[in-house]
């Protein structure tokens, strides 16, 4: 339409918030085509886009040249012309809190063409009131008088000095979590509690939870749409850096949610698996890790789609080239396949070094269990060690291996492993599957458990699952409750009997006797039933012998 391309060509004054003869123009259109008619113009005056009809969605092209930061405002203002004299509507409020734009306006057209009232509304900076915007009192557009060049210069300013107030510490990142899922409200928030600590390990500042009780998850958003604009919105307003959800998104759902924002939104198992690239030293567990990462990520690459897959041919697939998306996924495949030769490779080591190990006849006990329950520790006490033992989670990544000595002169490996959590991503459990193999040579697994944590039976079932899935459950399993030093005694017997476990605290020696003793019986009793097989096997090749003769 002619008139539209007209609109584009016009520009408005610095210090205007829209000009007479824009408004005017807009007016006279409106009423030809009976519907409202909007404009988004730039802080230097440009039409950025012309947009017919009430629903304001801004194009990819304005999206990426014009950033919404969670500090600033993106630097666009809209203004809409309405036929009835009517204040803005909540959805128009909405736009301005979710755009963060820069003011938003509409226009009155009266009956005969001419320009009635301007009714606006800006955001507000974080402060007390929790007001996200103020709207501003209706006023005829001739009498007009707000310069808006000041008036946004004040704004920013205002918002910049809010924003210094609720500022984190220097160089680390803050979030607001998110929980969609059919559980209750109480068990979604037991499960951001575990989400917070995983964001504190990985360095990040919580500053707001939000969850939401849905059937199945929203197909498009996980969220609805309008929740999934208000946690946006919240993100936004409280200047948070990035959304994290306690769910996996799907990679369809991670394209939805990036064509709605350029707010970094994250899921749990990107968490996790940044947490692991932190924390990985060894060459082995950083190949593991990035194995994890690239797994996870190779579906995820968005393009057009894996229609233009030049493997499948035919027609709409021959051109100048691969694509870029085509080359990129290329190019993971290949770095998956070559780490992939990597860990073979870490595997055959391990078998040669369990060879070694059964020569000398040395019984293994694997420690496992779920993340921070202090099993380092524990490993640290029991052989006089001194392994990184920290108080965050996933601490523990590469597998560690130190000698117990018993005072009848008889050894044993204990072995520290990564922790568990509750749905463990797959792409780690896959990646890590060399190094929890181990596990399968062990004499005997200590299940340890912090007796403290608020859902012992979930992290018990977590752990299990986990267990159950590595076809562990044939080896033998002790069940130990750590930390009892931060309970009353009478309740750590309770919990002790109720589950069958042995109470301890690493961190005072005098409670690990009991365990010392269960254990020096345990080894002793491996021994004696090895020397009973050797005897046999000896006396088998005997009579086979005299058998023969």
């Amino acid at each position: 339409m002619a008139a539209v391309e007209r609109l584009y060509r016009r520009r408005v004054p610095s210090d205007k918030v829209i000009s007479l003869e824009l408004a005017k123009a807009m007016a006279q259109l409106t009423l030809e085509i009976r519907r409202p008619l909007g404009v988004l113009l730039t802080r230097r005056g440009q039409v950025q886009e012309v947009v017919v009809g009430t629903e304001l969605t801004l194009s990819s092209t304005t999206m990426t040249v014009f950033r919404a930061g969670a500090r600033s405002l993106r630097g666009l203002r809209f203004v809409r012309t309405q036929l009835h004299d009517q204040p803005l509507s909540q959805e128009a409020l909405t736009d301005l809190a979710f755009l963060r734009l820069d003011v938003i306006g509409v226009l009155s057209v009266e009956e005969d063409g001419r320009v009635g009232n301007l009714y606006m509304a800006h955001l507000l900076p974080p402060g007390s009131t929790g007001q996200l915007f103020k709207v501003l009192k209706a006023i005829p557009f001739h009498q007009l008088t707000i310069s808006f060049d000041r008036f946004i210069e004040e704004l920013e300013a205002d918002l910049q000095h809010a924003r210094a107030h609720h500022a984190v510490c220097d160089g680390t990142e803050s979030a607001i979590l998110v929980s969609a899922s059919a559980k209750s409200r109480s068990e979604q928030e037991e499960q951001l509690v575990e989400l917070a600590e995983l964001a504190t390990s990985a360095g990040v500042t919580v500053i707001d939870r939000m969850t939401q009780r849905t059937a199945d998850g929203h197909q498009r958003y996980l969220l609805g749409s309008g929740k999934m604009k208000d946690v946006l919105i919240q993100t936004l307003h409280r200047g948070a850096d990035m959304v994290i959800f306690d769910q996996t998104l799907s990679p369809a759902q991670l394209r939805a949610i990036s064509e709605m924002t350029d707010i970094k939104v994250i899921d749990r198992t990107q968490l996790i698996l940044d947490i692991f690239a932190r924390r990985a030293h060894s060459r082995e567990g950083k190949v593991q890790v990035e194995l994890a990462q690239l797994r996870y990520l190779l579906p995820r690459l968005s393009g057009r789609g894996t229609q233009l897959s030049r493997l499948g041919g035919g027609i709409g697939t021959r051109g100048p080239g691969e694509t870029k998306l085509e080359t990129d996924r290329r190019r993971v495949r290949d770095r998956i396949t070559h780490l992939e030769r990597e860990l073979a490779q870490f595997a055959r080591h391990q078998d040669q070094r369990r060879a070694r190990r059964d020569r000398y006849g040395l019984p293994v006990v694997s420690l496992v269990g779920y993340t921070n329950a202090g099993k380092s520790t524990l490993l640290n006490v029991l052989t006089k060690s001194h392994v990184s033992a920290q108080n965050r989670l996933f601490e523990t990544l590469d597998t560690t291996s130190r000698r117990l000595r018993f005072p009848e002169d008889r050894e044993v490996i204990i072995t520290d492993t990564v922790g568990f959590i509750r749905d463990l991503p797959q792409e780690l459990v896959g990646a890590f599957r060399t190094t929890l193999d181990e596990l399968r040579e062990a004499d005997l697994l200590l299940h340890i458990v912090d007796m403290n944590a608020r859902d012992i039976e979930v992290q018990l079932t977590a752990v299990e699952s986990i267990l159950e899935e590595l076809h562990l459950s044939a080896v033998p399993r002790w069940l130990v409750f750590n930390k009892c030093d931060q309970m009353p005694s009478q309740q750590v017997e309770v919990l002790c009997r109720r589950f069958g476990a042995i109470g301890i605290s690493a961190l005072q020696p005098t409670t690990l006797r009991s365990l010392f003793a269960r254990l020096e019986a345990y080894v002793r009793s491996l021994s004696v039933a090895d020397d009973r097989t050797s005897h046999a096997t000896v006396q088998d090749y005997e009579l086979t012998l005299a058998s023969r003769r």
